[in-house]
């Protein structure tokens, strides 16, 4: 769950981190209302990143800029995200920008800790951040991380504002089921401060269950989703929409990113990462079908899906029943395999259905039937 930029500010405030003073507002006409100070950062309030590069950051020098800076960031669209809020604050003047942040990792057992001297909107294309692998938070230590910035960072009085503010943001992940805390870029003021200039935080969606603040965060999200999607996800249906003509419908998220790969090599696209491995049940597929045949991109269905625990000949029932009832004509394309496949064909056999020998055969039908393919 991705927290927009003024979320993740007032919990790094709360650990201690410094942030520059800023002014939310949803509508311009707040603006008449709001003491400001120039020249100003008018900043898009999105979940995604980004932004920067896509316009949904802009130097205003006086109030009529402000305006005009609002009006269009509110207007832009961030692959599908529009902004519901303008986060206005001081435009830093900085010595120089750095990166820092706090994720969780599995080669390091828990959590990293990563640095780059050299942050802002390039620094994916610079070097990579340096390590330090700190598995439990019990388990940082600020002499070992000193020696791992020692090899990248030569200023050792910046060295030693780093190591506390690490610690800071790992007790940030901790205790609020933080997946990443990002800094970027981490600004070096005049004084030799470190401000946040900017913040991505990613929560932990399974940690839902114990925080209230992430069960919060998940819901205010679902409430901006269309229907279908928000009872998808709702119930446990993990979607990420994409923008392809083909719709998958999948189980297992090993076997819905291979499929997706055999789409792109067959010369298509899928529309969706669409797992219902989490409620294989006619509510789980029946949902996943409403969505697709609503989706006016969706020109045909894949159906791939390999049941170990779950038996296939409940899913082909299922199947055969969902498909009595779909209004839609979209073609409709089965690879059913696992637990008591034999019995799969007599199923469907006996609803006019078809499931295809292998996967690849699958796939190049749900290509080859909207007339696509390399």
């Amino acid at each position: 769950m991705f927290l927009r930029e003024f979320e993740a500010k007032h919990l790094l405030q709360s650990v201690g981190v410094t942030v520059p003073g800023g002014t939310l507002i949803r509508d311009p006409a707040e603006l008449d209302e709001c003491a400001l100070s120039y020249p100003l950062a008018v900043k898009a309030q999105v979940a995604g990143g980004g932004r920067g590069k896509a316009g949904g950051v802009v130097r205003a020098e006086d109030p009529a800029a402000v305006r005009s800076a609002a009006r269009r960031v509110l207007s832009l669209d961030f692959e599908g995200e529009r902004a519901e809020a303008v986060l206005l604050e001081p435009w830093l003047t900085a010595e120089r920008e750095l990166y820092l942040c706090v994720a969780v990792d599995g080669r390091a057992g828990g959590y990293v800790v990563l640095y780059a001297p050299q942050g802002g909107v390039e620094v994916e294309a610079g070097q990579p951040p340096t390590r330090y692998d700190v598995g439990s938070p019990n388990d940082f230590r600020g002499h070992e991380l000193r020696d791992v910035l020692a090899a990248v960072e030569p200023d050792a009085a910046l060295r030693e504002s780093v190591v506390p503010l690490a610690r800071q943001l790992l007790h940030l992940a901790a205790s609020r089921d933080c997946v990443t805390v990002e800094i970027n870029p981490l600004f070096v003021v005049e004084d030799g401060g470190l401000v946040a200039g900017d913040a991505k935080i990613i929560l932990d969606e399974w940690a839902a269950f114990r925080s209230a603040d992430i069960a919060e965060a998940i819901a205010r999200a679902r409430r901006g989703e269309p229907d279908l999607v928000r009872r998808c996800l709702e119930a446990g249906l993990m979607l990420v929409p994409l923008d392809g003509d083909i719709g998958l419908i999948s189980g297992g998220a090993g076997m819905t990113m291979a499929v997706m790969d055999l789409i792109a090599e067959a010369g298509s696209r899928p529309a969706c990462f669409l797992d219902c491995s989490a409620n294989p049940a006619p509510q789980g597929y029946g949902l996943a079908f409403a969505m697709l045949d609503a989706d006016p991109r969706v020109r045909s269905i894949l159906v791939s899906i390999f049941g170990g625990a779950t038996q296939m000949e409940r899913v082909a029932r299922v199947m055969t029943r969902l498909m009595a009832e779909r209004d839609s004509d979209k073609p409709v394309v089965f690879r059913l395999n696992g637990t008591n496949a034999h019995q799969i064909d007599d199923i469907f056999a006996a609803a006019g259905l078809d499931n295809h020998a292998t996967i690849e055969a699958a796939v190049a039908t749900a290509v080859n039937v909207i007339g696509g393919g390399a």
